[in-house]
This record gives structure tokens, sequence and C-alpha cells, in this order.
């Protein structure tokens, strides 16, 4: 009862927002769409994202304008599932709000890596950050060396993160962005401990391990397949948490001689006996299915929980991908069955 009590007001907000994300059908309105400037036409007056849109002149707009901006339209829903929420679920939603200081801190070292002579603008994301985190966005967009934007996170737990690959030589902006996921996804294992009980610390436990498995799984194939790390360097990205993947199966998987050995080990693996799909081939979009197929199933059968938040903000951001995939595909002229094939995949 206390679940029920607690996620009343906040299920019945996430149930009326589930209702803007953009179906099959409509996905094959904007793939029949000639320009980008019609998408966002479309778009403006689509419940999911015309607070977003409305205002704006989309003859003025060029793609990178519209990625950004349907992006903030995460953080403009996250805002929305915060204010109906109580004391524990703002733990749950400010430990899940890690994914976008990240994204944040990859756009900043991007831009440093990259040389750019241009300041980074994140003005439009500033008031969400100063509301929703300890970052200070001002101080990180200002910053020109890695040294700096490191500087510029002290009090943060990214700063010990990052800091300690000043003992790397010459770390790269790779190197950076894994240090970051690393931080980012070891720190909610331990903190959703502390924040959660029962019925939401089992599901969310469930979610994350099955996310972090398959994560492992996926990023240990790539670096065999087609980067051919070393194995140092393979278990350096290795996420150190284990859910229902065992320590000595990710050492046979990392340390195995080729594809075909590897796809032996996956095969006899929890998920290689529960999913029969999973190749190191078909890795990539399994993580996708099993991170979906777990979520719906906790949140239609938990719907009092904080599944329920985590699937709606994950659902959000599927439908940004799916409609970036969608602009992308229209600007370079493929044809509304080649555009739906690219967002059926996806």
């Amino acid at each position: 009862m206390g679940g029920l009590l607690s996620y009343s007001g906040l299920t019945t907000k996430i149930r009326a927002m589930n209702k803007n994300f953009i179906t099959d059908a409509g996905f094959r309105e904007i793939a029949e769409l000639p320009n980008v400037p019609q998408v966002v036409g479309y778009l403006k007056h689509h419940p999911g994202y015309s607070n977003i849109l409305g205002e704006l002149d989309e003859e003025n707009l060029h793609r990178g304008q519209v990625e950004a901006i349907l992006t903030r339209s995460v953080m403009h829903d996250y805002a929305s599932l915060y204010r109906f929420s109580n004391g524990e679920q703002r733990n749950f939603l400010k430990m899940y709000s890690r994914r976008y200081e990240v994204k944040l801190l990859k756009k900043c070292m991007a831009n440093i890596f990259d040389h750019r002579d241009i300041a980074l603008d994140l003005s439009k994301e500033k008031a969400f950050f100063d509301r929703y985190s300890d970052l200070d966005v001002t101080r990180l967009a200002e910053s020109t060396t890695i040294d700096e934007l490191i500087e510029n996170l002290k009090g943060t737990g990214y700063y010990q993160a990052l800091n300690r690959l000043v003992q790397k030589a010459e770390p790269t902006l790779f190197d950076y962005e894994v240090a970051l996921d690393l931080y980012r996804f070891t720190s909610i294992w331990k903190e959703k401990d502390k924040i959660l009980k029962s019925k939401d610390l089992e599901l969310i436990t469930d979610a994350y391990g099955n996310k972090f498995d398959m994560l492992n799984l996926w990023w240990i194939c790539r670096a065999k397949k087609y980067f051919n790390m070393p194995t140092t360097d393979i278990y350096a990205m290795v996420i150190p948490v284990r859910y229902k993947l065992r320590k000595e199966e990710i050492a046979a998987l990392v340390e195995c001689e080729n594809m075909d050995e590897f796809e032996r080990i996956l095969s006899r693996t929890y998920y290689g006996r529960v999913y029969e799909n999973i190749t190191p081939d078909t890795l990539e979009d399994m993580y996708v299915y099993v991170l979906k197929h777990v979520l719906l199933k906790e949140s239609r059968q938990h719907p009092h929980t904080a599944a329920t938040i985590y699937s709606y903000l994950y659902r959000k951001e599927h439908d940004i991908n799916r409609l970036t995939i969608a602009i992308e595909c229209i600007r370079y002229g493929l044809t509304p069955d080649e555009t739906m094939s690219y967002i059926i995949k996806t």
C-alpha cells in the first residue's frame, strides 16, 4: 500500500506523458516529409514536442539546433517528473541525472580535443544544471584544456575519476570518456542500495544489472572484433559490476583468441541461454532489446515503483534517438522506406 500511495500521483502523470510518444504511424508520416524544416513543423504540433519547439521558426533552424532542442526536451520531461516526486523518488532522479552530467562533460571534452576556437555555448542547459546538478556549467564551458576542465570539477566525484588519468601517458578522449562512464556506472550501483528499498531496489538492481552486463558483453566484443585491443586495455574498460555474468566468464571473453571462441563462451552465459538471438553480430541490437524488455516488463507489472520512472525516461530518449535518425535520413535524401528501416532497427 505504501508504494501505491507514494507513487499514485507520479504514476498518473507518467501515464499521461506516455501518450505523447511518437507512434510507428507517426514516424511513417515523418519519414515521408521532404526536408528538416517540415519535420520541425510537424513536431511543433505534436503534444510531446510542441512545448519545446512551439515558438521557433522552423525555416531558420539547422540540423544541429534541432537535435540540441530535442535533447533538451528530455530535461524538460525530467523536470516535470521531479516536480511530482517525493523525497525518495527525487533521490532516484538525482542518481539518474548523472547520465545528463556525463553527456555534458563529454561534450566539453570533445570541444577541447577538437581544438575549436568557438567557445562552447551551454546557456540553454544552464538553468537545468543549476537546478538539478552540482556542476558549474559556466566554468566548464569556459575550460580550454582538459587540466582546466578537471580542476573545475573539484568537489565532485568526477574530479577523482578523471584526475587518475594524469598518471597515464597522453590519455586520449576515449580514455576520459571511459573513465566518466565507469564512474557513473559504479557510483549508481553503490548508491542505489542507499537510496532505495524493497521492491524499488529489487527492480532497479535488475534493470541496471542487466544493462551493465549487456554493456560489458558489447564493449568486449567491439574491442576484440573491431579494434584488436590488448587484453589489459579491455580489462580497463570493463564495468566492475557483475550481475548475471560470472567473473570467470568475463575473463574468458576478454582473453579468448578469436570470435568463434567468443561466440561459444557467450552462448554458455546466462544471456546466451535466455536470448537465443545473441551473437557477436547482434550484441548491439540485443543490448537495446534486453534493456527495453526488462524496463517495459517491470513498469507494467509494478507501475507504482521507480521502474516506471526509469522506463519513461528511457522511452523518451529512445523517441529522440529515432527522431534524430529520421532527421539524418531525410537530410541525406533517403526514401521513406529506407528511413523507416533505420528507425525500426533502433
